[in-house]
């Protein structure tokens, strides 16, 4: 009994041994700790946020790291901090590494092909840094990877092959300097605009998506050699009977689409314009019954009220899903002209996707009531966090102002039509869990004016955020938008509402009145 018991401790101790011993380098030091230093000797942390300790033994403790049960590095997240430098070599032996996240920094230098060595890596976020050189194609040894954002860099060459990572869902590579040809993309939402050599105009096909799809296009000609009369003879037969299929099924689909309209009619919208009649899919836009938001929200009841404006009354809803929402319930019903009007013109706006903008989740639509669903953002809105408590930090305010810009860079230069969004506003810019900007209700002046030019007769805005030229002459643009961003900028950085500046000074109580008098005195 003893010899047994004696033998199982010894076993014992062995593993432990040689668990522990996996983890440590030849000199006795933490394999991830000595990684972890090396990641920070090779970076300039000017605010001294990396206050890691060389002579620690479990790096678990650190700002800017998360570790697994078993006490093994998973999670390296420092966005936003001025880093600048490189990234080391050594960061491919953290290789339980699940997330890196080093985005809105000034780190420069190559991407490390060493990242190919992280086998459970499922983020990688380096977007809005300065780095140059190519992708590495070790990137796609990574097949765990689910989200990659490279964006706003200044990599150049060739896109790697990326045909691996069947897991991928989100791909951004936008505004580099990378070149063509594009390979294969499984990833369901992909961005390359920003890249001359790829996307001259931004309107190419291959610039952007949000479903799996094919990109290739390739740059070089082969001479192929002259066919035989036989192979001709097969080429003719074959496009022959491909044609005679291809009309077949042309003809058997819209015998199927006059089927399909006849008997769900409900389910097709048209455009407004009656001259064309095309068909808008309603893709994942859900539309409500009126009961059931009206269930959702306790009958509308006023403690479930998030807030007021122009276009109507934003109420708190819980559907029988468990899912929370904000339901915006119009008041301007008579201005919106028909049903056929106003489903095209929620579609239209429904694909108007970017991170930076809340995303329409469904409507509904009765005679009297017109409503919008959008998804509940759980920390409010700019306006409410303003003189909330703890105050938001600076890093935080400058990435709400970052957010709040893609997201106006997105409905000015990217929508087709554009969007203006004519009411930029603090209470405007809403907060998702992770205090990232979210540009709300962009498609609600383009959804009450529809038919009109970009000259109204009803300026549409706050007080306190109206351009002057488009308060004297009703006439809006991009710079309207820009005006607007420009009254939130000053709110972020004093946390003060615009119209509460210079009221003992002032009759007129503006912010514009209170900078005017600053750079007077």
């Amino acid at each position: 009994m003893i010899t047994n018991l004696t033998v199982f401790c010894c076993v014992f101790s062995l593993c432990f041994w040689a668990s522990a011993k996996a983890l440590l380098s030849p000199n006795g030091v933490n394999f991830e700790v000595q990684a972890l230093m090396d990641i920070k000797s090779s970076l300039i942390d000017p605010h001294g946020v990396l206050n890691w300790d060389e002579n620690a033994v479990d790096p678990c403790s650190w700002a800017m790291v998360t570790c697994s049960r078993d006490n093994l590095v998973t999670n390296l997240a420092a966005p936003s901090h001025s880093l600048s430098g490189k990234i080391s070599p050594s960061i491919g032996n953290l290789t339980h590494l699940q997330s890196i996240s080093l985005q809105d920094n000034n780190i420069t230098g190559p991407i490390p092909v060493e990242l190919g060595r992280l086998p459970k890596l499922q983020t990688l976020d380096l977007s809005d840094n300065l780095l140059t050189g190519s992708i590495p194609s070790s990137l796609s040894q990574i097949k765990s990877l689910q989200y990659l954002r490279l964006n706003n860099n200044s990599l150049t060459g060739t896109i790697p092959s990326l045909g691996n990572l069947t897991q991928l869902t989100f791909l951004d590579l936008s505004y580099n300097n990378l070149s063509g040809p594009v390979p294969r993309i499984l990833s369901k939402t992909f961005n390359v605009l920003g890249n001359p050599m790829i996307c001259a105009t931004g309107k190419e096909p291959e610039c952007n998506g949000t479903a799996p799809m094919p990109l290739s296009f390739s740059m070089n000609n082969s001479r192929n050699p002259q066919p035989t009369r036989t192979s001709n003879s097969r080429k003719i037969a074959l496009a022959f009977g491909s044609s005679l299929g291809c009309i077949f099924f042309l003809i058997l689909g819209f015998g199927f689409l006059l089927w399909w309209r006849h008997n769900h009619n409900q389910q097709i919208f048209f455009d407004g314009n009656e001259q064309h009649r095309e068909e808008v899919c309603l893709g994942n836009l859900r539309r409500f019954q009126f009961r059931e938001l009206q269930s959702a929200t306790n009958n509308f009841s006023s403690k479930n009220i998030l807030g007021k404006g122009g276009f109507g009354i934003v109420y708190k809803g819980c559907l029988q899903d468990g899912a929370v929402v904000a339901v915006k319930r119009l008041k301007d019903v008579n201005a919106i002209a028909g049903e056929i009007q106003f489903q095209t013109e929620v579609e239209m706006i429904s694909l108007a996707v970017h991170r930076n903008l809340l995303r329409l989740y469904g409507f509904c639509m009765t005679p009297t009531e017109r409503l919008l669903v959008y998804p509940f953002m759980s920390n409010g809105s700019v306006a409410s966090r303003l003189k909330a408590k703890p105050p938001l930090d600076w890093a935080t305010r400058k990435r709400i102002a970052l957010g709040a810009a893609r997201g106006l860079l997105y409905l000015h230069e990217q929508c087709d039509p554009k969007i203006i969004h004519r009411d930029v506003k603090a209470a405007n810019i809403l907060l998702d869990d992770f205090c990232e900007a979210v540009v709300g209700d962009f498609g609600l002046a383009k959804l009450l004016d529809h038919h009109d030019s970009h000259i109204t007769t009803a300026v549409r805005g706050t007080v306190g955020h109206i351009a002057p030229e488009y308060l004297s002459t009703g006439q809006s643009s991009e710079k309207t938008d820009v005006f607007g961003f420009g009254i939130l900028l000053l709110e972020l950085i004093t946390g003060q509402r615009a119209l509460e500046f210079g009221k003992a000074a002032t009759q007129k109580g503006a912010m514009l009145d209170w900078v005017r008098v600053q750079l007077i005195t």
